[in-house]
């Protein structure tokens, strides 16, 4: 069931995996790693179907999942910076609460490189899915309020401290 999850939440289901996760980590503990695992592969797959969505039936699946998600009025704005940012945008959505499967459909809609999209959708939800196993595991019950309402945050703290990082490199 995590795995059908993972996999449809990446394209079209509004409810993450997280859902699923937290509880079986913590029926569980011993079994983190492979429940992270099978939401990370699953996911990246979903990730891939959701990239499908965009490139190859955009106006027919994309654009009305799209609109049902509130977010028609940016698409043509989003499109022409979408690739510039491509790596920054995949890896935010996939370690943030903002929806992955927008950003999956996304991709192919502006073409961005198939494998740069599969690379860093396995970066960003791994980082993401394992953080959340780890925690669970070393810490518990106790962790499980933490993660529902403040780990989003934290990753989007993370991205914003990171970017902010290479934009001052870049810079120098």
């Amino acid at each position: 069931m995590l795995a059908l999850v993972s996999f449809i939440e990446s394209s079209v289901f509004p409810i993450p995996p997280d859902v699923l996760m937290i509880p079986m980590i913590l029926a569980r503990p011993s079994r983190a790693w492979l429940i992270a695992g099978v939401a990370l592969v699953a996911s990246v797959l979903g990730g891939i179907l959701g990239y499908g969505i965009g490139a190859f039936a955009f106006d027919s699946l994309g654009r009305p999942i799209l609109e049902s998600l509130g977010k028609a009025d940016a698409m043509e704005a989003f499109n022409t910076r979408f690739n510039d940012l491509g790596f920054w945008a995949v890896l935010t959505a996939g370690v943030t609460p903002f929806p992955y499967k927008v950003i999956t459909i996304m991709s192919g809609w502006t073409s961005m490189p198939l494998g740069t999209f599969i690379f860093t959708s396995i970066l960003a939800r791994g980082l993401r899915f394992f953080l959340v196993a780890w925690l669970l595991w070393k810490y518990g019950a106790p962790i499980r309020d933490f993660i529902e309402k403040r780990l989003g945050l934290m990753f989007i703290a993370f991205v914003l401290l990171l970017a902010g990082g290479f934009a001052i490199l870049k810079l120098l």
